[in-house]
């Protein structure tokens, strides 16, 4: 199984869109699956159900910092390097879906107010929601870029 299906297969089964695809990742580049799903819990929902920025988004640009992410303070050339794939990726991710942030994704006209409680996954909200295609994007497009 590629990593994008493994990622929707992982939304399907109740993770958020960040633990999807973080988890879909993380072994692979040295992390276990349950420090990865902790790490990426508080991203789904565009951010704690802010609806900010897609969690798929921030599952990906966790992978990539676990794969090209720098450790020594004052880099400036890895950090460039890898600000310049961060940004080509959400150039890819808006070009692909038309935003990088959930609220525009889901068509909401602002963020929840202060709703902490997700929506249940039913049948009907993998039917409604765009969801499970931004988690394979993202996926996919990490996938070109490691």
């Amino acid at each position: 199984m590629n990593r994008s299906d493994r990622a929707v297969q992982l939304f399907k089964q109740g993770f958020n869109c960040s633990q999807s695809v973080l988890c879909a990742f993380a072994e692979d580049f040295g992390l276990d699956f349950e420090t990865a799903a902790r790490l990426a819990s508080p991203f789904g929902g565009g951010i704690g159900r802010m609806r900010d920025v897609c969690g798929a988004v921030s599952g990906a640009l966790m992978a990539l910092g676990l794969k090209r992410g720098y450790s020594v303070a004052g880099d400036i050339n890895s950090k460039s390097e890898l600000y310049k794939t961060v940004q080509d990726f959400a150039d890819k991710f808006r070009h692909e879906n038309g935003s990088i942030y959930c609220r525009e994704l889901l068509g909401l006209k602002k963020a929840c107010p202060n709703d902490p409680v997700p929506t249940p996954r039913t049948e009907r909200f993998y039917k409604s929601r765009p969801c499970a295609e931004l988690v394979r994007s993202a996926a996919e497009l990490l996938e070109q870029l490691v």
